[in-house]
């Protein structure tokens, strides 16, 4: 099967709740209020519940608590909050799966730790829309969670990673695709916006410096995100880019700050966004 027969059948499985599909609507309106995305968020108490608590968590810091969606869009932004909200409805979307063939705690560990290195990173760089390289990040291998659900057998195979062996390797040469891809198309198939869809698609393209900064630090998120979290197995600097970091005008120490940043979160922000954060909903 091609990653677009998974995409196909995964479209029918898995379901954005509507709320999400509500705020993309009224973004794409010129005519849409701030007032309008609140009421949609207000009428969802799982995405307002959460909402808040993103708003209020380690990851803004503001100084005054908020206690409502349109101050959270005020201070966050319209953009921002349609993302966080997109990263929360697509995680909650694929929070029955199966939990017996792949390690799915460190799956998540992963996807925040990536999210979470994004997110600084682009914050460091002045890119805007900091959260859509969050969104990136906690979203780049959904394909697998499409895998474990639809080809159990494969995505065992493609799980056995080693020292040797990094994971978009081991799933082209079991699969003549990566997770991404299929990532990528979903998320397209669901309507995502496309410079969300786009850089997960150019997630293992290193063919061009030339690429958006945004596609450079999916990229180098990722590796850091996978060596972080798989120690045992990749150095912290595996596979690390130089050229890539002097493209982004980074160094080593901008790359000690982002993991230090993403390891002190990593805890609560994987009490927000993993599967097990919906379990009261």
């Amino acid at each position: 099967m091609k990653a677009t027969d998974y995409v196909a059948k995964a479209d029918n499985l898995f379901v954005l709740p509507d709320t999400v599909i509500k705020i993309k609507q009224l973004i794409d309106d010129d005519a849409t209020s701030m007032e309008d995305i609140a009421e949609v968020i207000n009428y969802d108490p799982a995405i307002m519940c959460q909402i808040l608590k993103i708003a209020n968590s380690a990851l803004y810091k503001f100084p005054s608590t908020i206690t409502t969606a349109s101050k959270a869009i005020q201070v966050i932004g319209t953009r921002s909050v349609y993302d966080l909200v997109l990263a929360y409805g697509v995680a909650h979307a694929f929070k029955d799966i199966t939990k017996d063939v792949i390690d799915l705690e460190k799956y998540w560990e992963v996807a925040v730790n990536c999210g979470l290195l994004a997110k600084h990173f682009a914050e460091e760089l002045g890119i805007k829309e900091p959260e859509k390289l969050f969104v990136c990040g906690l979203l780049h291998n959904l394909g697998e969670l499409v895998m474990v659900q639809l080809n159990p057998s494969a995505a065992v195979k493609a799980s056995q990673i080693s020292s040797s062996t990094r994971p978009a390797e081991l799933q082209q040469h079991i699969l003549g695709f990566c997770y991404a891809d299929i990532s990528a198309a979903l998320l397209a198939e669901w309507g995502i916006p496309k410079d969300i869809t786009d850089c997960l698609a150019h997630l293992h393209d290193h063919s061009s410096e030339s690429l958006p900064a945004e596609y450079h630090v999916l990229q180098l998120s990722y590796s850091l995100a996978l060596n972080n979290i798989y120690a045992d197995l990749y150095s912290k600097y595996e596979t690390l880019d130089n050229e890539q970091l002097a493209v982004l005008g980074l160094d080593e120490s901008s790359v000690e700050s982002a993991l230090d940043f993403s390891n002190l979160q990593l805890m609560s922000a994987l009490a927000l966004f993993s599967p097990s954060a919906f379990s009261m909903f």
